[in-house]
């Protein structure tokens, strides 16, 4: 797992980003932290404010059917894993209004950094996210032709030593970087758009 913040995160998990220069980006590999994102409700929630921007505990409640009780623990350990934040521009307002952290890279530890609860974790984790990703295929397969360009996919092949899929991958996560941005700042005619990569070797 690797994502930039989407979050979706991505980041996928998918805590929002900004476009903001590399720099001022913070990576989360921390156990601990990525823990609080193996949680559908908690995906569900980064996903939410990651499309339309601040919100409070009751608002996101009534966006995602639950009760504000329920969304409130959740937040919390969102908060504590370092995912969303309160809106210092709203610190009078009767409720805490929360968004999602700007500028995360969420990369899993490597494989011999986290015992065996960890590998549990990121492999629950792992298959919440194939769900959706298998779902979004099968919309790109049905929809794209109807999308008015809204819609674009490509796949390739090469051949490449380890060390070039990794600067691919670092390349790709830069394009996210220099695309990223959340609602608050979007035009008028920007659509939230789900964007999804992945390599494997063909044996």
């Amino acid at each position: 797992m690797s994502d930039a913040a989407e979050p979706e995160p991505t980041p996928d998990a998918e805590a929002g980003t900004n476009a903001e220069p590399a720099g001022e980006r913070r990576t989360v590999s921390d156990p601990a932290a990525l823990k609080a994102l193996a949680h559908p409700l908690r995906l569900k929630i980064l996903r939410q404010l990651a499309v339309s921007g601040p919100a409070t505990s009751t608002t996101l409640a009534a966006a995602l059917g639950e009760n504000t009780g329920t969304l409130s623990y959740h937040l919390r350990r969102l908060e504590r894993g370092g995912f969303i934040e309160d809106v210092p521009e709203r610190p009078n307002s009767r409720e805490r209004w929360w968004r999602a952290v700007r500028g995360l890279d969420v990369r899993r530890p490597a494989q011999d950094e986290m015992t065996d609860g960890e590998r549990a974790v990121a492999g629950a984790l792992d298959r919440m996210r194939l769900d959706e990703d298998i779902e979004l295929a099968r919309r790109f397969t049905e929809e794209q032709a109807e999308s008015d360009g809204w819609m674009r996919g490509s796949r390739g092949l090469s051949h490449l030593t380890r060390e070039e899929v990794t600067a691919f991958h670092d390349a790709y996560l830069d394009l996210l970087a220099r695309f990223a941005r959340g609602p608050e700042g979007a035009p008028p005619d920007a659509r939230p758009v789900l964007l999804r990569w992945f390599a494997l070797p063909v044996e």
